[in-house]
């Protein structure tokens, strides 16, 4: 596969991580509060539907959300019989989710921990799940793979992500209400990380797809509206960049 061999990955920026863990601390708290607001909002009933798509509520799965944030998907799946862990690159916000975890009575575990490098022995996982992620990462390639390394044979990945870095250009800020109270100063700091990236010039989730086939994953397939069931409502979680699903499933 061509793309996978083009992009020079390896060459991105040690820096890249550390200003992706200084910019998360700033917006810890902050973004712990709306993803408060967000679970107590009917996108929790969303994203549980959304889930059942692709498993049933019966099935006893042992889940990684890699890049969990402050635990918006921990509480999503609080009411589905699942093992659930998270791991975050950054610990502030590890921190933020561990309290609001015990706010809402969600039993999962969180962990700081590398999404490209996971501390989790080969075959640990049912399921890894991922939400506003992978755009973020200066070696997606090396994800992926650590991702497949993890789940369970016959195991299932499910990638929510968009083409954030192409949005902040082809759309007005202030149509993306879910940034609404994010400063000047921070949404310039975000674009700079934008800029160091190399996936944000690839065209996604194309890319994505054909990355996971050569990787060995089976049955790949790609959602284009699962933006639009989940985020179409321009309320304050809305953002105008359209949110796609990578689905694939390990051999």
């Amino acid at each position: 596969m061509t793309k996978l061999k083009q992009i020079p990955f390896e060459k991105e920026s040690p820096e890249i991580k550390n200003k992706v863990v200084t910019y998360w601390s700033k917006r810890a708290e902050s973004f712990s509060e709306h993803k408060h607001q967000e679970i107590h909002s009917k996108k929790k009933q969303l994203w549980q539907a959304e889930f059942l798509r692709h498993f049933s509520v019966d099935d006893k799965l042992s889940v990684l959300d890699v890049g969990c944030g402050a635990g918006f998907f921990e509480m999503v799946l609080s009411d589905f019989d699942l093992d659930v862990t998270g791991v975050d690159l950054t610990p502030e916000m590890i921190e933020r989710g561990k309290e609001l975890l015990s706010r809402h009575g969600s039993k999962a575990l969180l962990k700081v921990m590398d999404a490209e490098n996971l501390d989790f022995p080969d075959s640990s996982f049912d399921l890894v799940i991922n939400r506003n992620l992978v755009w973020t990462l200066p070696h997606p390639v090396e994800a992926y793979r650590e991702w497949h390394r993890v789940l369970k044979p016959g195991g299932m990945l499910l990638v929510y992500d968009a083409e954030y870095a192409k949005g902040f250009h082809h759309y007005d800020q202030m149509q993306n209400l879910a940034h609404k109270n994010v400063t000047d100063a921070m949404t310039e700091e975000c674009h700079d990380i934008y800029h160091m990236l190399s996936i944000s010039a690839l065209d996604r989730p194309e890319w994505d797809k054909a990355v996971l086939e050569e990787i060995g994953f089976e049955d790949v397939m790609t959602d284009p509206d699962v933006g639009d069931r989940l985020y179409g409502e321009k309320d304050q979680f809305y953002m105008p960049d359209r949110m796609f699903l990578v689905k694939a499933r390990k051999a």
